[in-house]
């Protein structure tokens, strides 16, 4: 990925880097096309005076950018249902323009009202180096080497990388995901907090810092589950029981079925989304934040989701 957009694409058409989207093409234009390189959208409308003048900023700073970015238009009077949906899951989409930065599916960064050429390219700039689009000195190839320490079970040799890493960059959001989650392996969720806890307040909203909160959560709450057969035997003895089915969501996800889990959680959305103040969808997002944005579970979840919302 680093590779693709290390230097930009000179080769790459405005077309292919700026376009609109809508309702229905905005999960294959933004979330799945934000897997591979940062996606800007900017939500504007024809009455928003700023709007007009934002816009062809933006354009031309995307475009002078050489694909290290991309970027869609959202008109949202042409697209009400899309733009309540994604408020509704904490865009703050009251005032216009709003511009929102996606990356491997989430928002990574965004800002409101017109700014300056010179903000418009910082902002451009920072989401691409968040993406990993710029030379870093090595530190990749060594988080690459400790990620797979980690995934073979390696923890503590991991961590060990990940701390000489933030030695080096005490602002990489990566390696403090990363050694949070080392702590996490161990067992030790205090320590792991405490890593993030202890991370630069200028990456504390990192999405790597956020999935390693995620990851907290759910091994909190693993601690307190209760016995999967039972629950299940609860639930199909009565199907109305939102607390029951939602225990179960998180008996399995404790038990590692994960996709399980989540598919109880959109039962519950599905029969009432409102339960115990959007229990479900919190939990949800909690479960897609501890994952990896290309997991098969976040994308095929997050689509049942969308359709729910829309439904």
């Amino acid at each position: 990925m680093v590779d693709i957009l290390g230097g930009g694409n000179a080769g790459v058409s405005a077309t292919d880097l700026i376009k609109d989207v809508t309702e229905e093409t905005f999960m294959q234009d933004v979330v799945d096309a934000s897997m591979d390189v940062p996606v800007i959208v900017d939500f504007w409308a024809p009455w928003c005076g700023p709007c007009k003048t934002l816009g062809p900023m933006l354009e031309a700073a995307v475009t002078k950018a050489k694909g290290t970015v991309k970027m869609v238009k959202v008109n949202v009077d042409e697209n009400q249902r899309l733009t309540a949906a994604l408020a509704q899951q904490g865009l703050p989409l009251q005032s216009l323009p709003t511009v929102v930065a996606f990356y491997q599916g989430r928002p990574l960064d965004l800002f409101q009202g017109a700014q300056p050429q010179s903000e418009i390219d910082a902002f451009l700039k920072r989401i691409a180096e968040a993406a990993g689009s710029t030379a870093d000195g090595g530190l990749s190839e060594a988080l690459e080497t400790a990620e797979q320490m980690l995934e073979d079970g390696a923890a503590e040799d991991a961590a060990q990388v990940f701390a000489a890493i933030i030695g080096e960059d005490d602002k990489n959001p990566a390696a403090y995901g990363g050694l949070a989650r080392c702590h996490i392996a161990l067992g030790d969720l205090d320590q792991a907090e405490a890593v993030l806890n202890g991370a630069p307040a200028e990456i504390s909203a990192a999405p790597e810092l956020e999935a390693a909160h995620a990851q907290i959560a759910l091994s909190r709450q693993a601690e307190n589950a209760g016995p999967v057969a039972e629950l299940r035997a609860t639930v199909e003895a009565a199907p109305e029981n939102h607390q029951a089915r939602f225990d179960l969501a998180q008996a399995l996800h404790a038990a590692g079925e994960t996709e399980a889990a989540v598919a109880e959680l959109l039962e519950l959305f599905r029969r009432d989304r409102e339960w115990n103040e959007g229990a479900a969808k919190t939990q949800l997002f909690t479960i897609f934040d501890a994952l990896k944005p290309n997991d098969p579970v976040v994308l095929n979840g997050r689509r049942k989701l969308s359709s729910l919302i829309f439904a």
